[in-house]
């Protein structure tokens, strides 16, 4: 992992794309100058982790550019997925506040560059910049019904549902190709630590839905031939466009 130097921050977070970044959308504000400078670059190769479980924390990971996946050891030291990550999102705050160490891992799935603030800068920000504080409150509000959400449908899922829910989520999450299969390649064991179940019932799932032409592969690559058709599948959990 490679960290490099701070220099012209302030102008790489104006100039950034990412717009649904909250430090890109609060770049411009005066308060925020200051902060900037103390930003630092985070490098990560293929497979790479950046974030141990159970390590002490060292603030907030905005990812620049790249997919991530962030993990949680559950029973029998299983890897559990609990999301993806892309452009712009925020990894990291689960362990932020009053925690020690993060609760959680994550790791790059391809090459990928992330910023990041020590807890002592963020906290800082936060007092000094209310719409920052006020833009984060929201995004912890969001996530808290996201997970809400997630623990209420699991429930009350069966396996094949939640291995289309799994698979709406990425064609959310990360679109198709031209050829129409998932911006991200991911193997069957992903999709079933983030589905909650096992590979063998994944590869089972994917193979009833190819006979049904709901959807479609080649190679590792999977992709959704009719979304509207998959998501009726699902209709009854109340199916919503979460990220």
């Amino acid at each position: 992992m490679q960290h490099t130097n701070t220099e012209m921050n302030m102008e790489a977070c104006i100039t950034c794309e990412n717009k649904n970044c909250l430090i890109k959308k609060n770049s411009t504000n005066p308060l925020m100058e200051k902060f900037l400078a103390e930003r630092h670059t985070v490098k990560c190769k293929k497979s790479q982790q950046f974030i141990l479980e159970g390590a002490p924390v060292h603030g907030l990971f905005f990812v620049k550019k790249g997919q991530i996946k962030v993990v949680k050891t559950g029973i029998y030291g299983r890897e559990q997925i609990l999301r993806f990550a892309h452009d712009g999102e925020i990894i990291g705050h689960r362990g932020f506040g009053t925690r020690k160490q993060y609760p959680i891992g994550a790791l790059a799935i391809n090459e990928t560059i992330l910023c990041n603030f020590t807890n002592d800068v963020l906290q800082k920000m936060l007092h000094e910049v209310p719409d920052l504080t006020f833009d984060l409150m929201l995004f912890y509000s969001e996530e808290l019904n996201r997970s809400e959400t997630k623990v209420r449908k699991f429930a009350q899922m069966t396996v094949r549902e939640k291995v289309i829910d799994a698979f709406l989520y990425i064609y959310r999450k990360f679109g198709q190709t031209e050829e129409g299969f998932f911006n991200i390649q991911l193997p069957r064991k992903d999709y079933a630590d983030f589905a909650g179940t096992t590979e063998e019932q994944v590869i089972r799932t994917i193979s009833s839905l190819k006979k049904e032409n709901l959807l479609k592969s080649k190679g590792k690559k999977l992709g959704i031939v009719d979304t509207n058709l998959l998501k009726k599948e699902i209709s009854e959990h109340n199916y919503f466009l979460d990220s």
